[in-house]
């Protein structure tokens, strides 16, 4: 494979990074050493941040050790809920019923970043939305992740998801770490659903030297978000950027980190976990105005990536110098046993049905909790509610 190569500047040791002017400019990021957690440089690496599809990253989390605890298996059957099939863009569009299994559901996430699939398999693995984002919450709070709150499995807007740049390394080393088997998934230059064929959003993937992970991420309020990692001489470096004006400026800034990075003598600076708080932690930035506001609704995705002569130049824009390596995804194929949460005492599928609510015309008894689907402190009877497949 050729990979096309660019400048690097030597850093004199580990530093943080510029201050940008204004506070909707002053990105959140952080470079840091994967085999010892040792920082190179960051900034702002506790301002919470919409983390949008980078959520993805705490699925696949929680869903690797779901199979590591034998509560389901690589050839498990994840089935499409009406729920899910009815999820926005990014997406697959399988119709409800449809059945996958969970190795190429977990590969369409990562890659095609469908919210479709990364809903189905919350649902599937927890036995509903709300149930997995409290088991999303669990893991945020076992690792450290003090600046994180999830409340769906895919990413979606929600006042109520966020994240930190430092948070997310934490994330992104104990799944390395703790999962080196799945880390070609997080490298796949693209996938292959019949006929079509899907690239990866990850533009590092392919044309950056070494790269082989890990994620991208956007909607309106959180800009175009990226986790890029690549590895060279047996050295392996991770760059999480967050807040970015477009798929080429994120792939930009996060190679120019890495370069940096490979090009700075090795840290002796503190690490990810141990990296103290500093500045503001407790709100969150919105650039929906900044980046949505005035741009037609095909400007606004993971696939803006513009084209044409006015288009800026980048190596990031540019048709891969080689024949990418299509993997191949689709429904089916799934024989293994069915999630545990979504069968119930007697081991029988739970049916794909509504949850019921109380009557508008009548009066709620008393002492009864309202079940509000899809928030992460939906109960029932004490216990979070399930959607029912």
């Amino acid at each position: 494979m050729r990979y096309r190569h660019f400048p690097r500047l030597l850093l004199a040791g580990a530093v943080a990074l510029p201050v940008l002017a204004g506070p909707a400019l002053a990105n959140p990021a952080i470079v840091f050493d994967l085999e010892n957690g040792r920082i190179l440089q960051h900034q702002e690496a506790f301002k919470r941040w919409y983390p949008a599809s980078l959520t993805k990253l705490m699925t696949a989390y929680v869903t690797f050790r779901a199979i590591a605890a034998g509560e389901v298996q690589l050839d498990s059957p994840i089935k499409v809920t009406k729920r899910s099939a009815g999820e926005p863009p990014s997406k697959m569009g399988f119709k409800p019923g449809s059945i996958m299994r969970l190795d190429n559901a977990l590969k369409m996430m990562l890659v095609k970043s469908a919210n479709d699939v990364a809903m189905a398999v919350g649902e599937n693995i927890g036995g509903s939305q709300a149930a997995f984002a409290e088991r999303m919450n669990t893991e945020a709070r076992r690792l450290g992740m003090t600046g994180s709150h999830f409340v769906n499995p895919n990413g979606l807007f929600s006042p109520d998801q966020y994240t930190t740049a430092r948070d997310l390394g934490l994330l992104v080393m104990a799944i390395r770490m703790e999962f080196p088997q799945y880390a070609p998934w997080f490298s796949i230059e693209g996938l292959a659903v019949g006929k079509k064929q899907i690239p990866n959003y990850n533009l590092l993937i392919g044309r950056y030297p070494g790269a082989d992970g890990m994620k991208t991420g956007f909607v309106c309020p959180s800009g175009f978000n990226m986790i890029g990692s690549a590895t060279r001489d047996g050295r392996t470096l991770v760059a999480v950027v967050l807040g970015e004006r477009s798929p080429i400026t994120r792939a930009e800034t996060t190679a120019r980190l890495l370069d940096q990075g490979f090009a700075a003598p090795e840290s002796s600076w503190t690490t990810v976990a141990a990296l103290p708080a500093y500045g503001d932690t407790t709100s969150v930035n919105d650039l929906r105005d900044e980046l949505c506001k005035k741009k037609p609704a095909k400007e606004q995705s993971e696939a803006a990536v513009p084209v044409g002569d006015k288009a800026p130049k980048s190596p990031y824009q540019e048709k891969l110098d080689h024949v990418p390596t299509w993997v191949a995804v689709g429904l089916g194929g799934a024989t293994g046993p069915k999630p545990k949460a979504m069968l119930d005492a007697s081991g029988r599928e739970y049916a794909d049905v509504p949850l019921p609510t109380w009557r508008p015309d009548q009066p709620q008894p008393p002492g009864a909790e309202p079940i509000v689907i899809g928030s992460a402190t939906a109960t029932q009877d004490g216990q979070p509610a399930k959607a029912l497949n």
